[in-house]
């Protein structure tokens, strides 16, 4: 079970820590297998699991039912994205106290206005908020956490919105003085250069966030060269495999008309039931069924 308190401190302790996003239980232990250090509850990825548009149709109960979930399975640390906050500064409040009853760790909260457009889509609509009322959302988020520990992050979209990196540092540092723990900083570049460029100027004392999607070349070792960055993001990679390697199978069915060929090269009905603790639940009946 996720807790707060559990991605400061292993922040504290590596530095840098890597988080991969997930929809699911299922795509969380996997997470947890290949040694990721954290969750990201991805909306965009649970959007795609409904077959829906990022664009604010996943409500909140949805979400939250999701990474209760996923708290319940996985010991990672599970950083939620919250998209704008469901609405206003009073929808932030009772978001924050849902999403840290439900196990997450941290929320992060972007300065678009409600409904959001998912960040990376050619021709999107990318409106921002005033920054006094996504003011107003930071303090609102960090006034109503119970635990010191559950962290808030800010994500400014000012760079997805063309607004340049002058108007992303302004916004930044207006949403650590609000309270922000840590700022996610996003950019729809296919090079690194405009995120870099905002790293090497930020004078804040909040650490940074990055989601390196539309410019994976950018490594860990130049993350770790640029500093002040604490998490990394893998923000939709999951998902994308999934869809890959389901596509295949399902298309190789059908032009063969047998499984036969697509048996060999999936995971074994046996991997299956290990990710399902089928073991344990078979000694439960062992022990109890009377």
């Amino acid at each position: 079970m996720s807790n707060p308190g559990a991605l400061k401190a292993k922040i504290a302790e590596r530095g840098l820590i890597r988080a991969i996003a997930a929809h699911s239980p299922l795509s969380a232990l996997l997470a947890e297998e290949a040694g990721f250090d954290a969750i990201w509850a991805s909306g965009f990825e649970l959007s795609a699991l409904y077959g829906l548009a990022d664009m604010s149709l996943v409500t909140m109960t949805q979400h939250l039912d999701m990474l209760r979930a996923m708290a319940g399975r996985v010991s990672l640390p599970i950083i939620a994205d919250i998209d704008t906050g469901f609405g206003n500064a009073i929808n932030v409040i009772h978001a924050v106290r849902e999403y840290e009853r439900a196990g997450a760790a941290a929320v992060v909260i972007e300065d678009k206005t409600f409904p959001k457009v998912t960040s990376l889509v050619a021709g999107g609509r990318q409106d921002l908020v005033r920054i006094e009322e996504f003011e107003g959302k930071i303090e609102a988020a960090v006034a109503s956490r119970t635990d010191p520990g559950f962290l808030v992050i800010a994500r400014t979209e000012a760079l997805i919105a063309g607004l340049g990196e002058e108007e992303a540092l302004a916004r930044a540092a207006a949403y650590e003085a609000a309270g922000a723990d840590m700022i996610l900083i996003h950019s729809k570049r296919q090079t690194p250069e405009e995120i870099e460029s905002f790293v090497r100027a930020w004078r804040g004392n909040a650490p940074l966030v990055l989601v390196p999607t539309s410019y994976p070349d950018l490594d860990e070792k130049r993350i770790r060269a640029l500093g002040r960055i604490a998490v990394v993001i893998y923000g939709n990679h999951g998902l994308r495999a999934a869809v890959t390697a389901m596509r295949d199978a399902f298309r190789r069915i059908i032009a063969d008309g047998s499984a036969e060929s697509v048996s060999k090269n999936i995971a074994s009905v046996e991997d299956i039931f290990g990710l399902q603790d089928m073991d344990a639940e078979k000694a439960s009946e062992r022990r109890f069924l009377k």
